[in-house]
C-alpha cells in the first residue's frame, strides 16, 4: 500500500482531496457570508421589534432598567430609530467611544458580504459595530451599536464544522476515487508496465506475449494491440534468425562453390583450345557461363548489405541478351519459348545485373509451366519496346499464373515464393536490382491464364556537359 500511494494512484488520491477541498473552499465562502447575514438580521430584527415598541410609548421615556433589559435581550449597547426624516436613540447603556465599522442590510453584494464575512472572521471578537437595517417594508429604519464577539465566536464554530465535513467528504471520495482508479486504470497499466518489462527480457519467448484482457475499453484495446505488436516483433526475430542461419550456410556454401567454379573455369579454358567444331560452337556459351557463376558466387553476400553495387550501365543490343537467356534456359520441347524482342532495341543498363533479372522471370515461368502437370505445351513471351528515353520488357507465359499468397507477399524475401521449398529471393534481388537502373518491376494483371511482369528502365540523364561535348566531336 506504501508504494502504491508514492505512484500514480496516490497522486490521483492527492490531487482528489486537494480539488474537493478548493471546491468546499469557493463553496464556503458565500455560505459563511450567508451566515452572516442571517445572524445579523436575526439579531438586527429583535433590536427593531423593541424599537417599535418603544416608539409607541412616547413621549414616555424608558426606565433606566427597562433600556438596560431591552439592550441585553437584544445584544446590543444602542438602538436608535430612524423615522420620518429624524434618528431617535431608543436605549443606550453607554455613549460608546468610537465605532470600528458599519454595516447598512439594506443591500448588500455578494463579494461585499463574503469581505465582510472574511473581515469579521480574521480580525473580529473585539470590535464595536453599527449595523442598520430597514424594518419590513416601512419607511422606518433600526440601527444599533453592539459588539462582534458573539458574532466572530458563531463564524469560527461554523468554519471549523465546514472544514471537518469538507475533509471527510474529500477523505471519503478520494478513497473511493483510489479504489476504483486501481481496480480500473492503475492495475491494468500496471499489468501492461510488467508485460512490456518482461517481453523485453526475453521478446522471443511466446510465454511472454501479452495476455487478452477483460472489458472494451482503451486498456483493452491497448492491449489487444500490443499482443499483436509482440507477436509481430516474434515473427521478424524468426525471420532475422533465420536469415542469419541462411548466411552462416550460404557463406560455407559460397566458399567452397568458388573453388569447384575455380575448376572448372580452368577445364572450360581448355576447351576453347580443341579444334573439334561441336566444342567450339558451345565453348564460349559454356565459359561465359561459368564466368558468369563466378561472379555471382563473388556477390551473392552482397544482398542484404546496407549498400549495393551501383550498376555499371552502358548501352548494348537487348535481343543479344535476350538470346543468351534462352541458350541458358536450354528448355524441353514442351515449353516454347517466343523472343520478340527487335534487333534495333537498345538498352540502357548493367548487361550482367539485367541477365540476372530476366533469366530468373524466364526461369520462374518455366519452372511454373514444367510443374503444372499439364501436357498441353507451354509458352513463355519475350518482348520489349522503347517508348522515349524509357524502355518496357515484359516476361509473359500462359502457365496456372501465381498464387494468391505470394501476389501479397511480393518482391519479399523468404516470403513470396510461388513454388515449395522456394525463397522468394530471386524476385527480391530482381526488385533491387530494377530499383537501383531508377525503373519498375511489377506484376502486370490479364484477363486469360498466366503470369505477367513488366520492367520499365528510363536512359541515364544526359548532362550539359556531356552533350557538348559530343556536339563539338
Amino acid at each position: 500500500m506504501p508504494s502504491r500511494l508514492r505512484g500514480l494512484s496516490g497522486r490521483v488520491l492527492v490531487l482528489t482531496v486537494t480539488f474537493i477541498l478548493v471546491a468546499e473552499v469557493l463553496i464556503f465562502a458565500p455560505s459563511i457570508a450567508t451566515m452572516r447575514l442571517n445572524w445579523l438580521h436575526n439579531n438586527i430584527s429583535k433590536a427593531a421589534a423593541a424599537a417599535v415598541v418603544i416608539d409607541g410609548l412616547q413621549p414616555s421615556a424608558l426606565p433606566k432598567e427597562v433600556q438596560a433589559d431591552t439592550l441585553l435581550a437584544t445584544g446590543t449597547k444602542a438602538i436608535a430609530l430612524r423615522k420620518d426624516g429624524t434618528t431617535r436613540l431608543l436605549a443606550m447603556a453607554e455613549m460608546p467611544h468610537e465605532v470600528d465599522a458599519q454595516y447598512d442590510l439594506t443591500d448588500v453584494s455578494t463579494l461585499d458580504a463574503i469581505q465582510d464575512a472574511f473581515e469579521t472572521l480574521i480580525f473580529g471578537g473585539h470590535r464595536l459595530i453599527s449595523v442598520s437595517s430597514p424594518i419590513g417594508d416601512t419607511q422606518m429604519q433600526v440601527e444599533v451599536v453592539m459588539s462582534d464577539a458573539a458574532l466572530h465566536r458563531g463564524l469560527l464554530v461554523y468554519a471549523g464544522r465546514i472544514a471537518i465535513v469538507s475533509l471527510i467528504i474529500s477523505v471519503i471520495t478520494g478513497l473511493l476515487l483510489f479504489v476504483s482508479l486501481n481496480r480500473i486504470l492503475i492495475n491494468p497499466m500496471r499489468q501492461l508496465a510488467r508485460n512490456i518489462q518482461d517481453f523485453t527480457e526475453n521478446p522471443e519467448d511466446p510465454n511472454r506475449v501479452m495476455g487478452p484482457m477483460m472489458g472494451r475499453d482503451e486498456l483493452a484495446f491497448v492491449a489487444q494491440h500490443l499482443a499483436n505488436m509482440q507477436e509481430q516483433l516474434q515473427k521478424t526475430l524468426r525471420q532475422q534468425k533465420n536469415l542469419a542461419d541462411l548466411g552462416l550456410a550460404v557463406s560455407k556454401i559460397n566458399h567452397d562453390m568458388r573453388n569447384i567454379l575455380a575448376s572448372a573455369q580452368l577445364m572450360s579454358d581448355r576447351l576453347v583450345d580443341v579444334d573439334d567444331p561441336m566444342v567450339k560452337s558451345f565453348a564460349p556459351k559454356l565459359v561465359r557461363t561459368i564466368d558468369r557463376a563466378v561472379g555471382y558466387t563473388s556477390e551473392v553476400l552482397a544482398y542484404g548489405q546496407a549498400s549495393e553495387a551501383e550498376p555499371r550501365r552502358r548501352r548494348f543490343n537487348l535481343a543479344t541478351l535476350s538470346q543468351e537467356v534462352e541458350d541458358i534456359l536450354a528448355l524441353d520441347m514442351k515449353i516454347h519459348f517466343i523472343n520478340q524482342i527487335q534487333p534495333d532495341i537498345v538498352i540502357d543498363a548493367d548487361s550482367e545485373q539485367l541477365f540476372r533479372v530476366i533469366h530468373n522471370l524466364c526461369r520462374n515461368a518455366a519452372q511454373a509451366l514444367a510443374g503444372s502437370g499439364d501436357d498441353i505445351p507451354g509458352r513463355i513471351l519475350l518482348s520489349a519496346h522503347r517508348v522515349g528515353s524509357v524502355v518496357a520488357i515484359t516476361v509473359d507465359d500462359d502457365g496456372p499464373g501465381m498464387p494468391r499468397k505470394a501476389r501479397e507477399h511480393l518482391f519479399t524475401p523468404f516470403r513470396g515464393s510461388v513454388r515449395s521449398g522456394g525463397t522468394g529471393l530471386g524476385l527480391a534481388i530482381a526488385r533491387e536490382i530494377i530499383l537501383a537502373h531508377g525503373g519498375t518491376i511489377a506484376l502486370v494483371e490479364k484477363p486469360g491464364p498466366g503470369t505477367q511482369f513488366r520492367i520499365e528502365i528510363p536512359d541515364r540523364p544526359v548532362s550539359l556537359d556531356t552533350f557538348r561535348l559530343k556536339s563539338q566531336l
